[in-house]
C-alpha cells in the first residue's frame, strides 16, 4: 500500500505525497496567518451554530470553543507552530485543535469549506481594518480642519495650470482637502455595506445539507446578513476589489497633499515650513531638508493602484466557483490595508505642525495679476457684457506686465483709458482682502463662509 502524508488534513485522496517544492510554493501559510484570530471567530460563530441546529452535542461545542480561545492565546503570545505541511491558516487551527481535544475538534468542519471560511474571514479582517482606516481618517480631517481654522484669512494665491489664478485663502484650500477626505470617507463607508454580508455556509460551492442557521451565525458574526448565491459566495471578490479602489482613491488624494506641500516648502514656493522630525537631510548637501514623509506617500500611491490592477486581472477570466488564483488576493489587500493605514498616521500626525509663512503667501498672490478676474466682474456689475469687460481687462494687464505693476497699483486714469466706466471704488475690488471677501457664497472663499465650513464640517465629523 502506497504511504502518503498523513499529517495534512485533506491528504487521504491522494497516493502519492506532495512535491516538496509544490508544498510550499501552493502554501499560504506564511501571509493568510495573518487572519487567525477571524478564523477563530468565525469557527466559534461556525461551532456555536451547529449545537444550537443539534449537529454538535453541548460537550463537542464547549471543548472546541474551549480549545480555538486556548489557540488564540497561543498565537497571541508567539508560541503557536505554524507549519507549512498544513497550507494555510485554517488547516494550521483545526489540526492543533484536534491534536488538543480529539474527535471533536474533526467536527469543527461540519457543514463548511475552506472556500466558504477563507471569504469569511477576509470580509471580517477588512472590517476590522476599515475600523482603523476610519479612525487615522478622522484623525486628519480634524487635523485639517484645525489648521484651516488657524488661517480661514490667511491669503495665497489660487492657482490653475499651476499659474497665479485669483486669491483665495489657506483655509479655503485646506477645506478643498477636507471635502476629498469626506467623499473618500462616503466610499468607504458604503464599501463596508457589502464586504458586512456573509459567505459562511455556502460551504465549497453548493451549500450543505446540514440543517444549518447561517442567520444565527451572521448575527454571532456581527454580519447583516448571509450571502444570498452559495456559487457567487465563495467566488466573489468584489468587495475586496471594491476595498482597493477606495483605497487607492484616498492615496491619490494624498499624493495631490503631498505635490503640494512639497512644492509649497520648496525655496521657489516657500509658502509653509515642513517640521524637522518629518523631513531628513542630505548625505552631501549639509543645508538640505528632505520633504521624505510627503514624498514617500506619493510613491506609495502607486503601490496601492498597483494593487487594485493586480486584483482586478486575478478575478478577470476566472470561472465561477473557487479557484486557486484566489489565493493572491491576500496579500495585495494585506498591504493596501498596511500602506493606506501607515500613510494616514503619518500625515494626521504631521498637518498640525505645518507652519504657514503667511507673509510668502500674500506675496506670491500680489504677482500674476490675481485680481484681473475681479476687475472684469466689476466692469460687468457697471454695465459691460463679459465677453467685453474680459478683453479690456486683457489690455490693462498688459499695460502691467509692460510696466511691471499689479492691476491695483495702475493709476485711476490708466484705468479710465481702458473704459470710462471705471471710477474710484475700482480699487477696492483690486486688493487681495476685497477679492477674497467678495466671493461670500456657499463653497467661496470670504473667511466668514470659511469659518462656517470648517464649523458644519466639525459638526459632520461629530455625527458619524
Amino acid at each position: 500500500m502506497t504511504s502518503v502524508n498523513s499529517e495534512k488534513l485533506s491528504s487521504a485522496r491522494f497516493a502519492q505525497a506532495t512535491d516538496a517544492f509544490v508544498e510550499v510554493f501552493t502554501a499560504s501559510v506564511d501571509f493568510d496567518q495573518r487572519m487567525a484570530h477571524q478564523d477563530i471567530q468565525g469557527s466559534i460563530a461556525h461551532a456555536t451554530m451547529l449545537c444550537a441546529c443539534g449537529i454538535l452535542t453541548v460537550p463537542e461545542r464547549d471543548a472546541i470553543i474551549s480549545g480555538l480561545t486556548q489557540i488564540g492565546e497561543e498565537i497571541s503570545n508567539g508560541e503557536f507552530v505554524w507549519s507549512i505541511r498544513q497550507e494555510d491558516v485554517h488547516m494550521n487551527i483545526e489540526a492543533r485543535l484536534t491534536d488538543m481535544i480529539g474527535v471533536a475538534g474533526k467536527k469543527l468542519h461540519t457543514g463548511r469549506s475552506r472556500n466558504d471560511q477563507v471569504a469569511t474571514d477576509i470580509r471580517l479582517y477588512l472590517r476590522s481594518e476599515i475600523v482603523q482606516i476610519t479612525a487615522q481618517l478622522t484623525r486628519l480631517q480634524t487635523a485639517i480642519l484645525d489648521l484651516a481654522e488657524q488661517h480661514a484669512d490667511t491669503i495665497m494665491p489660487g492657482f490653475t495650470h499651476l499659474q497665479v489664478a485669483q486669491p483665495i485663502t489657506f483655509g479655503h484650500h485646506l477645506m478643498a482637502w477636507f471635502e476629498m477626505l469626506r467623499r473618500d470617507r462616503e466610499r468607504l463607508d458604503d464599501c463596508a455595506k457589502r464586504i458586512n454580508v456573509m459567505p459562511l455556509g455556502a460551504a465549497a460551492l453548493a451549500g450543505t445539507s446540514y440543517p444549518i442557521d447561517r442567520f444565527m451565525t451572521a448575527g454571532l458574526l456581527g454580519f447583516s446578513r448571509p450571502s444570498a448565491n452559495s456559487l457567487d459566495s465563495v467566488s466573489d471578490r468584489d468587495f475586496a476589489i471594491e476595498f482597493a479602489a477606495v483605497a487607492s482613491l484616498i492615496m491619490m488624494h494624498l499624493s495631490r497633499f503631498s505635490e503640494e506641500l512639497i512644492l509649497w516648502s520648496s525655496a521657489q514656493f516657500d509658502f509653509i515650513d515642513m517640521p524637522d522630525a518629518f523631513c531628513t537631510g542630505s548625505s552631501i548637501m549639509p543645508q538640505k531638508k528632505n520633504p521624505d514623509v510627503p514624498e514617500l506617500v506619493r510613491g506609495k500611491s502607486g503601490r496601492v493602484t498597483g494593487h487594485l490592477v493586480a486584483l482586478l486581472m486575478l478575478m478577470k477570466s476566472q470561472p465561477l466557483a473557487y479557484n486557486k488564483d484566489n489565493q493572491e488576493d491576500k496579500e495585495p489587500l494585506f498591504d493596501t490595508a498596511d500602506t493606506l493605514i501607515n500613510c494616514l498616521r503619518a500625515y494626521a500626525d504631521m498637518v498640525p505642525h505645518i507652519t504657514a509663512k503667511k507673509a510668502n503667501m500674500y506675496a506670491a498672490a500680489k504677482r500674476g495679476f490675481a485680481t484681473a478676474t475681479d476687475l472684469a466682474d466689476y466692469l460687468v456689475r457697471k454695465g459691460m457684457a463679459f465677453r467685453d469687460a474680459h478683453e479690456v481687462v486683457g489690455l490693462a494687464v498688459r499695460l502691467g506686465l509692460e510696466t511691471q505693476r499689479d492691476l491695483s497699483e495702475l493709476t485711476l486714469a490708466e484705468l479710465q483709458g481702458f473704459s470710462p466706466l471705471v471710477t474710484e471704488d475700482v480699487f477696492a475690488c483690486l486688493t487681495l482682502e476685497g477679492s477674497v471677501a467678495a466671493r461670500q457664497h456657499i463653497g467661496g472663499t470670504a473667511p466668514e463662509t470659511v469659518k462656517v465650513a470648517i464649523q458644519a464640517a466639525r459638526q459632520l465629523l461629530d455625527n458619524v
